[in-house]
């Protein structure tokens, strides 16, 4: 095989293992099966046929994926599948069915018509689908676009992971380090909300949490759910700052509704590599009220050592007339001093205008991605959601407490007609226990169309920073993919979208934090734009003020060339 074609294969298995992480909610691969097998999962990688068009290996994928979505591969189940091939595909004919259908808003449109999903065995668990194949209940071939299940494999791989081929690489909550923190005084301790999951559909191993998780993600993806925030009841600022805190409400997300009343719907255009040209009014982006889960519990603040550094970022000029020194001629003060010279008197010499920065002049819009992909496990264990998650709350408090106007704005999409984002807190907002209760209620899921979610923030920086320095900070793993937005494509469309706003004097920075994206894909999405792969956040005060510094310059330089 030549290296063009070499090249080729693993520009369109990079496409395939996005759209197979982002339905699954957790990182996979995807390789070729073996010639003459079909295609088949062990929890980790997804086999797919390669002597089948894309759209039928596109397809391959959303069955498999959904698979482990919706649960279906738990180690209880696959153990009574072993040996048992008649009623091994029985099951999958059932479980496919409904796994599929429960993801189905995630599904893209080019295989939706093509899966035909048929629906004819209703179940609301795996659990139940397995009773369903051992029934006497006549049940229809599946076809051979769902593949098969192998359990003597998925057990293989379940052994070594130590856990179910579904639950990725989750740990047990008895097994995960927990932060100092002060609990409210009302925190609930049974409250599920407080649980960790490595994937936005499932990962607790009940049925229960299963199909809770599967709602939630779907009514998320539609914009649904209570509108609003939550009104606070208790935060707790005492103590040395940059401690972890815990933040609590009650309240319902309808005591604050009118903050979210209606929903903005804007077009951005998307730039058409293959064209070379603008594709007019794409993208329909839409700001939707953020899912409030009550009783959630929160750290307020990790610290990072962000303080210092940004407290000597963002000041303002001020100008202070009638000084001994400046950079600047006083002319009423070089006025007043000829004219007391001529009447004999005798003059001061405070003539100049000296510049000093005394004030802070900085706006910040902190641009959080929340697609499905951030659900992977990083390396210190937890998922690049929770450290990205941590760092944008660390950013969005320091700015906020020395000075800067700042805005959190969360992102997921669903195709071009449906790119949400989510305001968790605007620039007028004050900063409070309500921000931070939006923020660790949201639930990752979806695609990442990030070309368009810059744009918006872009304008919205734009529109209401009020003031003369303005910096956009993207945090994602840069893995942008979307319905029709391909890794080629896509990364082209973010590079214009980041020039576009450093062109309008917009500082861009874009931080992946904890994931293991490599260094060559985020330089191929991110262009010259300030960028940096950050490990462990504990490392982010090192970096913080020559990234911010740099992404301010820039921005600044492509002004005036502009």
């Amino acid at each position: 095989m030549s290296m063009q074609s070499d090249s080729a294969q693993f520009s369109q298995l990079a496409g395939l293992c996005m759209l197979a992480s982002a339905l699954a909610g957790r990182e996979l691969r995807v390789e070729f099966a073996v010639p003459g097998q079909p295609a088949w999962t062990d929890g980790k990688v997804i086999y797919i046929t390669d002597a089948v068009n894309r759209q039928q290996q596109t397809a391959q994928i959303c069955v498999q994926a959904a698979l482990l979505a919706a649960d279906s591969l738990d180690r209880v189940i696959i153990k009574q599948l072993a040996k048992k091939p008649a009623l091994t595909k029985r099951y999958l004919a059932v479980e496919a069915d409904r796994a599929l259908t429960a993801i189905e808003l995630l599904l893209p449109p080019s295989v939706i018509s093509f899966l035909t999903l048929k629906q004819m065995y209703v179940t609301g668990s795996a659990l139940e689908s397995l009773q369903v194949a051992r029934s006497t209940q006549f049940i229809a071939e599946p076809p051979d676009i769902f593949g098969m299940i192998l359990p003597r494999e998925l057990l293989a791989a379940q052994r070594q992971e130590g856990g179910s081929a579904s639950a990725g690489q989750h740990i047990p909550r008895s097994q995960q380090p927990k932060p100092l923190k002060e609990l409210s005084d009302h925190t609930n301790e049974d409250d599920a909300s407080s649980a960790d999951f490595s994937s936005p559909v499932g990962g607790g191993g009940g049925i229960g949490k299963l199909l809770q998780k599967i709602f939630n993600m779907v009514r998320n993806v539609k914009g649904g759910g209570s509108p609003g925030a939550d009104a606070a009841t208790h935060w707790s600022r005492a103590g040395t700052r940059g401690s972890a805190r815990a933040v609590q409400s009650s309240a319902t997300a309808e005591a604050a509704a009118d903050v979210f009343s209606g929903t903005a719907e804007v077009s951005y255009p998307e730039w058409n590599i293959h064209e070379q040209c603008y594709r007019m009014d794409w993208c329909t982006v839409q700001e939707i009220a953020p899912a409030i889960e009550e009783h959630a519990d929160v750290d307020w603040l990790e610290g990072y050592g962000l303080r210092k550094p940004i407290t000597q970022l963002g000041m303002g000029l001020d100008r202070f007339h009638r000084q001994r020194q400046g950079d600047d001629i006083d002319i009423d003060a070089l006025i007043e001093w000829r004219v007391d010279r001529a009447a004999g008197a005798a003059p001061d010499d405070y003539c100049y205008v000296e510049s000093q920065r005394h004030r802070r002049d900085l706006s910040v819009l902190v641009l959080l991605d929340i697609s499905g992909s951030v659900t992977q496990a990083s390396v210190n264990g937890s998922s690049v959601h929770e450290q990205q998650r941590g760092v944008s709350a660390a950013l969005t408090t320091v700015l906020y407490e020395v000075g800067d106007r700042v805005a959190l704005y969360a992102f997921h999409s669903q195709g071009r007609s449906a790119v949400h984002l989510i305001p968790i807190k605007r620039f007028e907002e004050n900063l409070d226990s309500r921000i931070m209760n939006r923020l660790y209620s949201l639930k990752p899921g979806a695609y990442s169309r990030l070309g368009a979610a810059i744009r918006h923030s872009a304008t919205e920086i734009i529109e209401r920073g009020s003031t003369s320095r303005k910096l956009l900070v993207v945090l994602s793993d840069g893995l942008a993919y979307d319905h029709g937005y391909e890794p080629h494509y896509a990364a082209a469309d973010v590079r214009k979208a980041l020039a576009e706003a450093r062109r309008d004097g917009v500082g861009c920075l874009c931080l992946s934090v904890g994931a293991d994206t490599e260094t060559e894909t985020l330089r191929r999405v991110f262009g010259s734009a300030a960028h940096a792969m950050i490990p462990n956040p504990n490392q982010l005060g090192r970096e913080i003020g020559p990234l911010f510094r740099a992404a301010l310059q820039a921005a600044e330089s492509r002004r005036r060339i502009a």
